[in-house]
């Protein structure tokens, strides 16, 4: 599927003011699918369909991802984009949700998490399955295009970084026989640069300074999960993971549905969408029988 294509599938919400790019499909419970840094919604393509034919999907792209607005007086905290989803969700009427999450999703997802014990969310959440992303910045290993971005020239690196050079670091953190074709890389670097996209790539990245500052915040929320949760990890993800799943072990072994993809890297649902959905829907249909 072409990045334009799925463009016309979706629609656009207007959130505080702002443009969000959503796309929907599929019937039954509600799921949504969280993408993370730098990309979009577009990661699900491969496995829409698959999902769509028991639940009723939501995604969306945070702002200054994919064909959402960038604009460039925003900070782009995790606050931000947790209050934007809350808003979606709100815009939608839905109260109750599965998520699967994926990278800077997941950070996301434990910001929600925090408020839920602190304070309360607008929605329930049903079900709850991460996908490769970094959880805690003593495992974080960020490429050297992640290090250049977050530094003092990020914002001229953010601008001036070549199409092929973007395309290359994004590349090299899926598994080395699982890479995607020059074609959909292409797909990849368009929908990155739709906007404005480069100029504000410095700005999307200070999530990683984040993760120290709400360490213990966000590292509590994971242990306060008591509803349904399986991670399913791309364990050849030299970002986040065979080391990411040995110290979520450590930290969080109440949570032991752990499944890793041998030779897989950081987009499982990319990567290997066909064994991806084979254990999200096992998953699913094994809490369906509990429940």
């Amino acid at each position: 599927m072409k990045a334009e294509e799925w463009k016309r599938k979706g629609e656009f919400i207007e959130i505080a003011g702002r443009r969000v790019f959503t796309i929907r499909g599929g019937s039954g419970e509600n799921l949504l699918c969280l993408h993370g840094f730098p990309t979009s919604s577009f990661d699900y393509h491969k496995v829409w369909d698959g999902l769509a034919a028991g639940s009723s999907l939501l995604a969306f792209d945070m702002l200054g991802y994919g064909f959402s607005d960038k604009p460039a007086d925003l900070d782009y905290t995790t606050a931000d984009q947790a209050d934007l989803l809350e808003a979606v969700l709100e815009d939608f009427g839905i109260e109750e949700t599965h998520v699967i999450s994926h990278d800077y999703g997941n950070t996301i997802i434990q910001e929600i998490l925090a408020r839920r014990a602190e304070r309360g969310i607008n929605f329930r959440i049903a079900s709850l399955c991460f996908l490769n992303g970094a959880l805690f910045p003593e495992t974080h290993r960020p490429i050297l295009a992640q290090k250049i971005l977050i530094g003092p020239i990020g914002p001229l690196f953010g601008r001036l970084i070549p199409e092929s050079a973007f395309a290359r670091s994004l590349a090299s953190v899926f598994g080395k026989r699982t890479r995607p074709t020059r074609s959909e890389l292409k797909e990849f670097v368009s929908i990155f640069r739709t906007n404005g996209g480069k100029k504000i790539a410095h700005k999307l990245i200070q999530y990683m300074r984040e993760r120290d500052v709400h360490r213990e915040r966000w590292l509590e929320a994971l242990r306060s999960i008591d509803f349904p949760f399986r991670f399913i990890n791309g364990l050849d993800d030299p970002v986040s993971g065979r080391h990411l799943v040995e110290r979520f072990r450590e930290l969080i072994p109440e949570q032991g549905d752990i499944v890793g993809l041998e030779k897989i890297g950081h987009f499982p649902h990319f990567e290997a969408p066909e064994a991806f959905l084979v254990h999200y829907q096992a998953f699913r249909e094994k809490n369906r029988q509990k429940s």
